[in-house]
């Protein structure tokens, strides 16, 4: 079982910056690929940014160079920073890991934070 917990989330002004966290806590298993959703409202759930457990990394073209996803693994962390934000990145930021035990690949998402961007 792997609890995650996100924070981070808030309301900023467009133009503005906010960096999110999410810490995972495991008993077993190991962490491949951590990343980071979001849900707007009427819009589809859509993966924002991941990277693997060797570091490689993928974004949503929306974000390139806007968005940097990076992990601790000793800490079981991934944190996105944001910069440049506007209003059009407001959604429920959701952390989701990848996690295998024993060959057997399960994944868990956390409880979601809000990210408000005004204008």
């Amino acid at each position: 079982q792997v609890q995650l917990v996100e924070s981070g989330g808030g309301l900023v002004q467009a133009g503005g910056s906010l960096r999110l966290s999410c810490v995972a806590s495991r008993k077993f298993g190991v962490i491949n690929t951590m990343g980071w959703y979001r849900l707007a409202p009427g819009k589809q759930r859509e993966l924002v940014a991941a990277i693997t457990i060797v570091g490689s990394t993928n974004y949503a073209d929306s974000v390139k160079d806007r968005f940097t996803i990076s992990r601790d693994n000793a800490k079981d962390t991934v944190y996105l920073q944001m910069n440049s934000l506007k209003p059009e990145d407001t959604a429920v930021y959701y952390c989701n890991v990848d996690v295998n035990h024993l060959g057997r690949s399960s994944m868990y998402w956390g409880q979601g934070t809000q990210v408000t961007v005004s204008s």
